[in-house]
């Protein structure tokens, strides 16, 4: 496309090349000085704007009626019926708007800037400002935004509650025999004398026992378990640990516990590796008891059963207890439903698109449906069961993989069918722009606990606790579970010797809680993960201050510390008087920015002279909210007009910090 010249162009048209830039940057139009160049559009988007207004040529009758877009009002007051466009959503961008009503834009761009809206081609407009502009310029058209969008927490029938398969998710420590356990497990749908085993297709797989059946998600491990929940998909029923009877606990033993606590589902003991010669299940239930997990065999409520993934042993009775336990809770769903599921895993699939492996809550998911999952949509085009055979449909707690999402999902989205494709867009577009919004929002602090007490919003602080050794670490959990105010109390979810991880990072998430570190740094991402996340991490040294702040936090009085920031600095160049205004300064920025109202001091060699507030900032003549590093602006102070050439100028901010004792 043919350039032209900013400088030639102005004279072509007769303005000044300053106020040709004025328009250009007014539409969007990225040109700086009268050697830049623009396209032949813009150009002729410009022209259209600075050209005089023509008087309207007649149109003959029936063309002028069949250009015009008109709205009949529906007779039984139901709403409007536009035989023309209709704006469905909040807003609208300018392009789209002018190609809608079939305008020119700059016809378009004309209007708003009379209503003083400087918007280029990209800029999105309000739907109500689009109807007025629109019918300034002779055109109707309506706007209709639905009032209400499917809830993705349907209505529950009671009466059409049925049971449906428990799902399980297995944990415990590194080589205890999580995925060997798992192996076992698969291998108990194999009939006798099938050959060969079974190829796993997603992430989660059913077994059938006695006839009923139980789901276990194939991602074996506290992490991808709290990650889960972390996304708010609170999706397992029972958690099986895994403890080798050989080994007893580990630190990531009781790190699965924890989760599992926090998480509020039953824990099943397996004690694997049974059939070893140094096997002692006897310790591993000393060690259970002490962890208040005692075993129903001495006295307790917690489910233990002794397994061997190598020969088989204890299997089917585990699996026997989990659906003991799972008949306990009584787990029902309303296969009627509005189906909604949870993202497991997802992908994408060079032939087959994306690919999203989902696990059925409610309802029962069709061929056909169309959906939302998070912030994109679809209609399910194919399903495939966890052998990778086709299926038409898949009912509550069954993990199925769905084929048709326009993009790729997260882990941890919400599967929802709506009524709809426009719905599921629409559901869809409003996701992502919340998600744009806030990407992630801060999980809680503890100044934001001390507020919610000081309103009276009371309800216990969890923690989560890492120390440098065992001693200190006993000592602060033993003060902290020690505080009781009010009836608030401390719930300690996870403590542990050693430096903050992703996990705690991830319990802290999904458990709303904040991370007191003692003496102890980062390990590997955690630091950006708590970033991310918007998780808190508090860093003490001196115990008493660590107890000191949390005993405020329950009080309601802990208030946050700030610090003070500099900003920028500049220096006095030149001095300029003007009856009205006083005395302005003509400075340079050295480094950083000056900001419009923020406080600052003004230095003279090592003096501090002057400290107040930067009531105005110019750049030429225009007032301005920041001029920023290596350029000029000019400063006036209210009260204050004894400036000399040589002054230096600090800008500083104070902003709050985290504490870190």
């Amino acid at each position: 496309m043919k350039k032209i010249k900013v400088g030639s162009f102005a004279k072509e048209i007769g303005i000044t090349t300053k106020e040709l830039l004025k328009i250009l940057s007014d539409l969007g139009i990225d040109a700086k000085t009268a050697a830049s160049s623009i396209d032949e559009e813009s150009a002729g988007i410009v022209k259209e704007i600075v050209a005089p207004k023509r008087e309207p040529e007649e149109k003959p009758i029936v063309a002028s009626v069949a250009s015009e877009l008109k709205v009949i009002r529906d007779p039984e007051g139901e709403g409007e019926k536009p035989t023309g466009p209709v704006i469905e959503t909040n807003d609208i961008s300018v392009k789209d708007l002018a190609e809608m009503i079939r305008v020119k834009n700059s016809e378009l761009i004309k209007e708003l800037m009379k209503k003083g809206v400087m918007a280029n081609l990209n800029q999105r407009i309000n739907a109500e400002m689009a109807k007025d502009i629109a019918g300034v310029l002779g055109k109707q058209i309506t706007i209709k935004v639905p009032q209400k969008i499917t809830k993705a927490t349907p209505q529950i029938k009671i009466n059409q509650l049925t049971l449906r398969p428990p799902i399980v998710t297995i944990m415990g420590h590194v080589d205890h025999g999580k995925t060997k356990l798992l192996d076992a497990i698969r291998k108990t749908r194999v009939a006798e004398g099938e050959a060969g085993g079974i190829t796993q297709h997603i992430g989660a797989y059913q077994v059938e026992v006695h006839g009923k059946k139980v789901t276990f998600l194939d991602t074996p491990g506290h992490e991808a378990f709290t990650a889960l929940r972390a996304r708010g998909a609170k999706i397992t029923d029972i958690a099986v640990l895994v403890i080798a009877a050989d080994d007893g606990i580990k630190p990531q033993t009781v790190e699965a516990i924890d989760h599992a606590r926090a998480a509020g589902i039953p824990i099943i003991i397996a004690l694997n590796k049974i059939d070893k010669p140094d096997a002692n299940p006897d310790r591993v239930k000393q060690q259970l008891a002490k962890m208040d997990l005692t075993p129903e065999e001495w006295g307790g409520k917690t489910v233990t059963v002794a397994t061997s993934a190598i020969t088989g042993k204890g299997i089917n009775e585990l699996l026997e207890m989990i659906l003991l336990v799972a008949e306990v809770q009584e787990l029902k769903a309303d296969p009627q439903g509005i189906p909604v599921g949870v993202v497991i895993e997802s992908k994408i699939d060079k032939g087959r698109g994306p690919v999203a492996d989902v696990l059925i809550k409610t309802g029962t998911l069709r061929v056909g449906d169309i959906f939302t999952i998070g912030a994109t949509y679809g209609k399910v085009r194919a399903l495939f069961n966890d052998e990778g055979k086709r299926q038409n449909e898949a009912g509550p707690s069954t993990p199925v993989e769905v084929l048709g999402a326009t993009e790729v999902p997260t882990a941890g989205d919400l599967l929802q069918v709506m009524p709809s494709e426009k719905e599921a867009r629409l559901a869809a577009e409003k996701r992502r722009g919340v998600q744009k919004a806030v990407l992630r929002g801060k999980v809680l602090s503890l100044e934001d606990y001390s507020k919610h007490i000081k309103k009276g919003e009371k309800k216990d602080l969890k923690l989560v606790i890492k120390a440098d050794v065992q001693g200190s670490l006993d000592a602060i959990a033993q003060s902290i579970t020690n505080l009781i105010i009010e009836n608030i109390q401390i719930n300690l979810i996870h403590q542990a010797v050693g430096p903050v991880t992703e996990s705690d990072v991830m319990l802290a998430k999904a458990s709303a809680a904040v991370i007191i570190g003692f003496n102890v740094s980062f390990e590997g991402n955690a630091e950006n993960l708590s970033n991310q996340e918007g998780v808190e991490v508090r860093h003490y040294d001196i115990i008493y201050k660590l107890i000191d702040d949390v005993k405020l936090a329950m009080e309601g009085l802990l208030e946050p510390e700030y610090e003070e920031v500099t900003i920028g600095h500049a220096e006095v160049r030149n001095l300029f008087r003007f009856s009205k205004v006083g005395v302005i300064a003509g400075c340079f920025v050295n480094d950083g920015k000056m900001q419009r109202g923020c406080p600052i001091r003004i230095f003279r060699g090592t003096d501090k002279i002057f400290e107040g507030k930067l009531e105005s900032l110019k750049r030429f003549k225009d007032d301005v909210k920041a001029v920023e590093q290596n350029f000029e602006c000019g400063i006036a102070l209210q009260g204050y007009t004894d400036f000399k050439e040589g002054d230096e100028i600090e800008a500083f901010e104070i902003r709050e910090k985290a504490r870190k004792r």
